[in-house]
């Protein structure tokens, strides 16, 4: 049990009562760092791979294992008996000598006893526990409502405490005793045991939006001194989003296996400051009707995080909302519908389009015409006829389809620029609509 950290103080005087602490997490393996050699080694060298059948007749199977069995001096202790000896592996596990490395997400989990080394019984105890860390103090076992009736001279008693790490920093488990000694004499005996609380990995993410997919990645890095195994990382996207992990394509023999997806093996991200990207691609969800894009909001969603370490040790993170790029809301947006597969030189044509009312109210009347801005340069694609298009009113998050008649005047890849809408009400012009490609034939 750990003491190293502790710290005691109270009423004057010598205490019945003492705490230990262990703290209760997984084993460790118990490398075995000395040496191990093949007693053929010393005899053969590297000759026996230029001519096995020149070495002598001394094996690692008959030497090392007919020392084993006969060596009170422990000579044979540096050979190998077995050639997994050379992982420095004994097959033993070593309990947590001290509280050690503590992290944010996992559960600490303490062994507490508190010990009478005095020669008389002491009753009537009061056992609490806390952790207290800069912001608050949990209580974790209050014993006042059924205090301990008694310990016995050399007797102790026993009691097991959690608490889920969901802070940084400085952590003290406080363990405290109010009890009667051999005299009668009422004493209260705290004692500390102090912690610090480190972050296991960090997350950095990336946006990237392009048209109307935002695509996060997030890339997290080990800054533990054990292997992470990771469980689970999955995006919990906001109200507005849905999610979709992209992954890269497996080996051919994986594709196929019925196993893959009923056992997903965990992803390994190595100790020391190892790092793996995930990426995910966002869509606005949609009802089929109503817009859904809120105006002003940037939040996207969050990841839940679960791991293991090594030997098992389960540790689970959540990470603060992520934020976009501020999604703004359009008043109204202009569409291409449909565009003529066939656009002859010199000869009007029919460009389909749709104007969307993403508002909560009615807006229109407007009027459609191409931007007489210079910005634009010469026009090859006009409107044909009457240079402004009239459309009525659009009611509140509906939509309206209407054909706008334009003409090319010269061959080849052209460019329609300049579609602007004009509200006649609220006199007012919208964005344009992007410059759209088309290809004009001399026939």
């Amino acid at each position: 049990m750990s003491q190293s950290q502790s710290q005691s103080q109270g009423q004057g005087g010598s205490h019945s009562l003492a705490f230990r602490v262990m703290r209760l997490c997984r084993p460790s393996f118990n490398v075995d760092p000395p040496l191990r050699l093949d007693p053929a080694d010393l005899f053969v060298g590297e000759d026996l791979f230029d001519d096995p059948s020149a070495a002598p007749p001394l094996s690692l199977s008959t030497s090392a294992s007919a020392v084993q069995h006969s060596d009170p001096n422990y000579r044979a202790r540096f050979l190998l008996h077995h050639f997994s000896d050379a992982m420095g592996l004994s097959g033993l596990l070593v309990l947590p000598q001290s509280f050690g490395a503590i992290y944010l997400g996992e559960t600490f989990c303490s062994y507490i006893s508190i010990n009478n080394s005095s020669n008389l019984e002491v009753r009537e105890i009061i056992i609490k526990a806390e952790i207290q860390t800069e912001r608050q103090r949990i209580l974790l076992l209050d014993t006042s409502k059924s205090p301990v009736e008694s310990i016995r001279a050399g007797g102790r008693y026993d009691f097991i405490v959690e608490h889920d790490v969901k802070e940084l920093g400085p952590h003290t488990l406080v363990c405290t005793a109010l009890y009667n000694d051999g005299d009668g004499e009422r004493k209260y005996l705290p004692q500390f045991f102090k912690f610090i609380v480190a972050n296991p990995l960090s997350v950095r993410t990336k946006v990237r939006v392009i048209k109307e997919t935002t695509f996060l990645e997030a890339c997290i890095e080990n800054h533990t001194k054990s292997n992470l195994f990771m469980d689970q990382v999955d995006f919990e996207p906001a109200q507005h989003y849905s999610a979709t992990i992209l992954k890269g394509d497996g080996h051919h023999s994986e594709k196929d296996s019925p196993t893959r997806e009923t056992f997903k093996p965990p992803i390994l991200i190595r100790s020391g400051g190892g790092i793996y990207n995930y990426l995910y691609q966002l869509q606005s969800s949609s009802d089929g009707s109503a817009p859904t894009k809120v105006e002003g909001s940037n939040v996207l969603g969050k990841l839940q995080i679960t791991w293991r370490t090594n030997l098992g040790e389960p540790g689970r993170l959540q990470t603060q909302q992520i934020l976009g790029t501020p999604a703004t809301k359009k008043e109204i947006e202009l569409q291409v519908v449909e565009v003529p597969s066939i656009i002859n030189l010199q000869k009007p044509f029919m460009l389909k389009l749709s104007l969307t009312n993403q508002t909560d109210r009615e807006l229109g009347p407007f009027e459609v015409s191409l931007s007489q801005n210079a910005s634009y340069g010469e026009r090859v694609v006009m409107i044909n006829g009457l240079q402004s298009m009239v459309l009525s009113q659009v009611q509140a998050l509906e939509s309206t389809n209407f054909h706008l008649n334009l003409i090319a005047t010269k061959p080849g890849i052209q460019r329609i620029t300049g579609i602007t809408v004009y509200d006649t009400r609220e006199m007012k012009s919208y964005e344009p609509l992007p410059d759209l490609e088309i290809f004009v034939d001399l026939d």
